[in-house]
């Protein structure tokens, strides 16, 4: 009678212990679904399943930890209340697909910035003779007449490493003292690299603006002003502090740099500008 009482409890202690080293949740629609399993599946292209992390930390339900944790014996407790809750209902962080060091990189030191109070500055670093910042301008234009947020200051800063880059750069600083950049940007792109018109020497420059409209005077007093001088030397500035290596860069409030590259594609830079100047503002 005695050794069937002692198998007995011996039974009863295995089950109690398996239960308690157990590291199965139930799962939204009522499954059991491990917690290893889940961390293995997360990913940048599936941040959704992020949510499944934070389900296993039994101290943010107010119920006592299980033995594997360090906690008290009051097992069958914390098991009713874990299978009480699903999992759409436990406090858990918004997941992140972007990824420091993988899709963005900080810049060290962080650098001012020219945007007003409340604004956070998107920066395009750019060259009018290179394809691939061609290849992006229609998302950039797109967004920056359709999709960017209220509080999101955008600027454009020409690349300035040599005589052929200086020359685009005033041709870029031209058309905005013009107030004609606006409608002039594309058309610099697409004369440059279609019509394969270098736009490098004074009278190439002056004959593309006049057929858009300018007058010769207007341009030339444009072309040759002080103003565009001391635009040529910040933008000179701004490469340097930027540590600008390749463009076309994107710098989100002085603090972030990245490139379709990291992003993963133009669509996904774009997404990507959006989510980290949200997080400077304080609104992601």
């Amino acid at each position: 009678m005695k050794r069937a009482a002692v198998t007995l409890l011996g039974i009863l202690l295995t089950t109690l212990l398996t239960s308690c080293g157990s590291r199965d949740i139930p799962s939204a629609d009522g499954n059991a679904s491990s917690n290893t399993a889940a961390s293995s599946t997360i990913t940048r292209d599936n941040p959704a399943s992020a949510t499944l992390e934070t389900t296993a930390a039994p101290t943010e339900l107010g119920a006592e930890q299980p033995s594997e944790f360090g906690g008290t014996s009051s097992v069958a407790t914390d098991n009713s209340t874990l299978a009480s809750l699903k999992i759409s209902e436990l406090p858990a962080p918004p997941p992140s697909r972007w990824k420091e060091g993988e899709n963005y990189k900080l810049l060290v030191p962080v650098q001012p910035t020219n945007a007003k109070p409340g604004q956070i500055e998107v920066a395009e670093v750019f060259w009018y003779g290179c394809p691939h910042c061609l290849a992006l301008d229609p998302y950039l234009e797109s967004w920056r007449k359709n999709g960017k947020a209220g509080y999101v200051s955008f600027v454009r800063i020409p690349v300035m490493w040599g005589a052929i880059h200086r020359a685009h750069a005033r041709v870029f600083y031209t058309a905005d003292l013009l107030g004609k950049l606006d409608t002039l940007h594309t058309a610099i792109f697409n004369e440059i690299q279609t019509n394969h018109n270098p736009l490098q020497e004074t009278e190439q420059v002056k004959s593309f603006f006049v057929s858009k409209g300018v007058s010769a005077a207007d341009f030339q007093k444009a072309y040759s002003s002080f103003g565009i001088d001391t635009a040529l030397k910040q933008a000179e500035a701004l490469g340097l502090r930027y540590k600008v290596e390749s463009v076309p860069l994107i710098i989100i409030n002085g603090k972030y740099l990245t490139d379709v590259g990291m992003a993963g594609g133009r669509e996904q830079l774009i997404a990507l500008i959006n989510h980290l100047a949200a997080r400077e503002h304080g609104t992601n």
